[in-house]
This record gives structure tokens, C-alpha cells and sequence, in this order.
């Protein structure tokens, strides 16, 4: 199903990699940040959803890093550079990310940063959108996100523009030892 998924969601400009253990997705992310020259001044922040991704990661090694940031406000996403989010699923069939977004800090890291990066468990893969409703279940969540491609828009003059509206850029990092679903 991965490559599957990875075919789909590189159709749509999304990037997509794949780890087998969270320190290496750690070392990739690092490596992404310090390309995107991330610091403490505005258009330079990483803002971060707290998510199970980060739950045993060594607290100082990410406060060394300029810029990066848990406390999230509207401000503060909006003069991101990169949101960082982790997603619950995936759709294989379409390249899409599915994440409970009830949490207005993930919807903030993963809409107003000019990248996304979205860190998704394997064994969240799914075939398809019949495979994600016999799972979701409407009591529990009360904002649902898909996401497919970073942002686009033809609506000016028939033109296709990425960016307008969310992320230029949409960095899809799969760990295979992250486990469940946050």
C-alpha cells in the first residue's frame, strides 16, 4: 500500500519518505529545518502540535534547535515557516492524509506554515476512503482534515497556483515504528 500511496500523493507535488525508526525521521526533520534555516524570528519559527511522534524525544535536543516551538498560537503558526503535525491516516487510492483535527494547534501547523510536514504512523496506511469511515467515528472526533497535495488553487484566471491558501510545500514523513494512531 505504501508505494501506492506515495505514487498518488507525488502526483499531487506532496513529498513523501519513509523511515523505519523515529530517529531517523528525527534526523530527517533536523536536516529539513536546518535547510529551511529555521531561527527565533518571524518566517523562520517551526511551530509543532504536540503529538506521540515527540512524547520520548530528548526535550533538550529539540530546544537547541532556534526557533523551534511547541506553544502555539495564531500569531505564532502564521509566522512559520514549517508546521509540523502528525496525521492518523492515509488513503492509499488517493495520496490523501486524514487527521483528527479537533486540536486547533494541529489545524494551525498544518494550514498557515508556507511547509507542512505531516508525520504518519505506517500502519496507518488504509486502502481506501471505505477503509477510513469503518474506522472514524463521528462521537469522538469533531473536526476531520484530508489533506492531498499542498495547497492549489486555479480560481485566478484559470491559472494553477500552489500556496495561496495553505503550504507550498507538503513534506510527508512515514515511520514505521511510531505505532498507533494519536
Amino acid at each position: 500500500m505504501y508505494d501506492e500511496f506515495k505514487s498518488k500523493a507525488e502526483s499531487v507535488s506532496a513529498e513523501v519518505f519513509r523511515f523505519s525508526t523515529r530517529g531517523i525521521a528525527l534526523d530527517f526533520i533536523t536536516d529539513v529545518m536546518n535547510q529551511e534555516q529555521i531561527c527565533d524570528r518571524p518566517g523562520y519559527y517551526a511551530a509543532v502540535a504536540a503529538c506521540p511522534f515527540f512524547e520520548n524525544t530528548d526535550k533538550d535536543l529539540l530546544h537547541q534547535i532556534h526557533g523551534f516551538s511547541f506553544d502555539i498560537s495564531r500569531d505564532r503558526a502564521a509566522n512559520a515557516r514549517i508546521g509540523i503535525s502528525q496525521v492518523d491516516w492515509a488513503l492509499a487510492d488517493t495520496g490523501t492524509l486524514v487527521q483528527d483535527a479537533t486540536s486547533i494547534d494541529k489545524r494551525l501547523v498544518s494550514t498557515l506554515p508556507e511547509i507542512h510536514i505531516a508525520l504518519l504512523p505506517s500502519n496507518g496506511l488504509l486502502p481506501d476512503m471505505a477503509a477510513l469511515l469503518e474506522i472514524l467515528s463521528p462521537q469522538q472526533m469533531n473536526y476531520i482534515a484530508m489533506i492531498t497535495g499542498p495547497s492549489r488553487t486555479a480560481d485566478i484566471e484559470r491559472v494553477l497556483t500552489i500556496g495561496v491558501h495553505g503550504p507550498k510545500r507538503l513534506i510527508i514523513v512515514v515511520i514505521d515504528d511510531l505505532g498507533g494512531c494519536n
